[in-house]
């Protein structure tokens, strides 16, 4: 059977609604994901790292609540787990203020076996940090190598857009290594500092990865392949929270390569109608998330939507 396997962060967000903490649940941004696809029954492994310490212990138990198995952390004795307090502001949008402590020694693990055909996801700050950077490109390499889908979302944030310009050496790099690259226009503009995807898309994508889908939010998901472009709407809701909508756009539309059984060599073949069965099923995965205060699918979503696909 084929799997999910994903490198990133776990950190404990707080998220604050008028000022005043409602909700503490573990996060981030590859995590967040990979609870959802663990939700839907896709074998997943995940790698990442944690503190020896409350924090960790609650991360812990919730990877194990949903059957997330811990056997690829680095829990670190030395330092703390990371912790983010999220402020949702009107538009349910957050601002992160963001407290790490990490040791010097990063994700001392065992990597997962990758066969053919899998899924390998990486992204945000986490794939370019210079300290785990080796790490990263020993998997990057591991994962092509066994022929692997390689799936990458920057999800690159304001408060690293001065570090934009040191970081583009890598941020290319993760581009070329990749199958497919999804981010919201938002990432693009911290990345690259301009508005107009179709530029981005030619001067700084295209020639590392021809596979691009950008996320607008209400305003849908553009889909680029070399000459052609096209678009998907997406479904009328009211947001709760959008601190998991990104995060689980990625789930769905693994699950929807998963679901239509679409493999690495289908990739520069599919017709629109495909890429529409697959981003649909993002849109639902976000749809649903952005409707609560999780950060990931609910279990009853889960099981709706596998009785109604």
């Amino acid at each position: 059977m084929r799997k999910v396997i994903g490198v990133g962060e776990t950190i404990l967000d707080i998220i604050f609604k008028d000022n005043q903490p409602c909700r503490a649940i573990p996060g981030g941004t590859v995590f967040n994901g990979m609870v959802s696809l663990s939700r839907m029954g896709v074998p997943v492994s995940f790698i990442s790292e944690m503190g020896n310490d409350q924090v960790g212990d609650l991360i812990g138990s919730f990877m194990e609540e949903n059957a997330l198995s811990t056997e690829f952390i680095d829990c670190y004795p030395d330092g703390k787990s990371p912790v983010a307090l999220a402020f949702l502001d009107e538009k349910k949008e957050a601002s992160y203020m963001v407290f790490k402590d990490y040791p010097a020694q990063r994700l001392e693990v065992p990597f997962p076996q990758i066969n053919a055909d899998d899924i390998f996801i990486l992204g945000s700050y986490y794939a370019l940090n210079p300290a785990l950077r080796d790490r990263i490109v020993e998997l990057l390499q591991y994962a092509q190598e066994r022929k692997a889908i390689i799936y990458y979302d920057p999800n690159f944030r304001k408060p690293h857009a001065a570090e934009a310009l040191r970081l583009r050496p890598n941020i290319l790099e993760n581009f070329e290594y990749a199958d497919i690259v999804r981010g919201s226009n938002e990432d693009f503009y911290h990345l690259f500092g301009k508005t107009d995807m179709q530029e981005i898309y030619e001067q700084y994508i295209a020639f590392y990865c021809d596979r691009l889908i950008v996320t607008h939010a209400a305003g849908g998901a553009d889909l680029y392949l070399r000459e052609q472009k096209e678009h998907f709407s997406a479904p009328p809701i009211e947001p709760v929270s959008t601190i998991g909508a990104g995060d689980n756009f990625n789930a769905g539309l693994i699950y929807g390569l998963l679901k239509y059984n679409i493999r690495r060599n289908d990739l520069s073949q599919l017709a629109r109608a495909d890429w529409e069965k697959i981003v649909d099923c993002g849109m639902d995965f976000a749809a649903h998330v952005c409707q609560t205060f999780e950060n990931y699918i609910s279990f009853s979503f889960a099981d709706d939507y596998k009785r109604l696909s």
